[in-house]
């Protein structure tokens, strides 16, 4: 997992090392300013661009530190902001004990034709909310529009480091030099694309920062034993298929198949099992008679139009048709069990307006799931993972918009019985499918994917 921090989270780590450990304020700030440094080519001229807060003091510290190094330096201020405070306020007085002079231009546009080289982003840093305005809003428009590649300090100016929408206009940077750890903007989609290349600069912390929220990483799946047989990787059960619509019965059972299931059997409406069964031989296929077997591990119910859940107290999967109105509460309140709506499912379970931008997901995510046992895989672009009676969220970073088509959830659904069934738990399995459902996607990118094309790559993910 790598953890992703808001700005509150990352301040605790700082100051834990500052206040706990001991370690000196400006250290750590010598220690991003040289990591940064050493990501700008050799023999190009710095354009330094410092703000009035600390990020301004780490522009600072580096404009110093590549003086030193012989490099052509220079210092601008979208205004002048009178005197820098604390750390920043040194910083300043260091870079003016070498001459140096902080610099600013009524007119930034026309400055930057003049440019050669590399533009250092010092401007706004964690304690950015709000949109930018006024003359920094100015600096940065003409920054994006001068075609410079741009270094940015922890982050580009103008996102909000704990969100994934922008709050306003921000700067495009080439590479960005993040200091410590991940934040929440360098992770997440639409404001990582304005990250550029990300750099973790490590700075002297004395622990590792908590965080309520964690990428997904390629999961660790359980060795298998020289002489395991089919009953040593458990018996799915899938309760899909109606009149016209087979096909989502064939991909759960294809996804369960496909991450290794030992047994899959579907029970399907009478009408449809014939044509289920011919096109996926490799699982039983029986009419649905009220009943699952008993020897089943895992039980997978929706796909293909079934909205009756049967009674079962084993582990579940709940899926597509049935994911009914108003019944979110009811699912992640029982232990075992995993839901997979997509965000029109997964408004309609818990009753709640529509999710369209990325933070509302996350907000409602963690609103509906937080330390419930349920556990909730919101799907999508950067599909959200909570609950499982923990707090915080999983994001799956595979994929891309090309597997948006119908049947796609279906594969997913049953991969994550299939990884259940092989004895992971409901979180992991379910962050599993999720990560090699997107990483199959991702070796064929672009539009026109069909669900049987992810189905055929598993194999091959699961054995890298």
């Amino acid at each position: 997992m790598i953890p992703l921090l808001t700005a509150d989270e990352m301040r605790a780590a700082e100051r834990q090392a500052i206040e706990g450990w001991g370690i000196p304020s400006l250290t750590l700030q010598e220690h991003a300013a040289l990591g940064a440094l050493a990501l700008l080519p050799p023999g190009e001229p710095i354009h330094v661009l410092a703000g009035p807060g600390n990020n301004g003091g780490d522009a600072l510290a580096l404009a110093r530190l590549a003086r030193w190094q012989g490099r052509t330096v220079q210092v601008w201020a979208p205004s002048i902001w009178g005197e820098w405070r604390g750390d920043a306020a040194i910083q300043a007085r260091l870079w003016r004990g070498l001459g140096g002079e902080v610099q600013t231009a009524a007119d930034p546009a026309e400055l930057m034709r003049t440019w050669r080289g590399w533009v250092v982003d010092g401007l706004f840093g964690l304690g950015t909310t709000r949109p930018l305005e006024g003359m920094a809003l100015t600096w940065v428009r003409a920054l994006n529009a001068s075609g410079l590649p741009v270094l940015a300090l922890d982050l580009p100016s103008g996102l909000d480091p704990g969100a994934a929408e922008l709050p306003g206009e921000a700067v495009r940077a080439t590479r960005t030099a993040c200091f410590g750890a991940l934040k929440v903007c360098h992770g997440l989609l639409p404001a990582r694309d304005f990250c550029g290349v990300v750099s973790v600069i490590p700075i002297p912390l004395d622990r590792a920062p908590k965080s309520a929220m964690q990428l997904l990483e390629r999961p660790v799946l359980p060795t298998r034993e020289w002489n395991a047989h089919k009953g040593s990787f458990g018996h799915v059960v899938i309760r899909a298929g109606s009149l016209g619509m087979s096909g989502a019965a064939v991909l759960a059972a294809l996804g369960a198949l496909r991450v290794g299931a030992g047994l899959v059997t579907v029970l399907s409406e009478p009408e449809v099992r014939a044509e289920i069964a011919a096109q996926v031989p490799e699982a039983m296929v029986r009419a649905w008679q009220g009943s699952v077997p008993q020897d089943a591990d895992v039980l997978l119910v929706g796909p293909g139009g079934i909205n009756q859940v049967p009674d079962w107290d084993g582990p579940l999967v709940v899926d597509a048709s049935a994911l009914r109105e108003g019944e979110g509460r009811r699912w992640m309140d029982r232990p075992g069990t995993a839901i997979t709506p997509h965000p029109g499912e997964f408004a309609r379970l818990f009753r709640l307006s529509r999710p369209l931008l990325m933070d509302e997901r996350l907000a409602q995510a963690r609103q509906v799931a937080s330390g419930r046992p349920g556990v909730l895989l919101l799907k999508g672009a950067q599909s959200v993972i909570a609950g499982g009676a923990r707090e915080d969220l999983w994001i799956n970073p595979t994929g891309h918009p090309g597997m948006a088509t119908g049947g796609s959830g279906d594969l997913l659904a049953g991969m994550v019985a299939g990884f259940r069934a092989q004895g992971l738990p409901m979180r992991e399995a379910v962050a599993a499918a999720a990560w090699f459902h997107g990483a199959a996607g991702d070796r064929l990118p672009g539009a026109g994917l069909l669900p049987t094309d992810l189905a055929g790559l598993l194999p091959e993910l699961l054995r890298a």
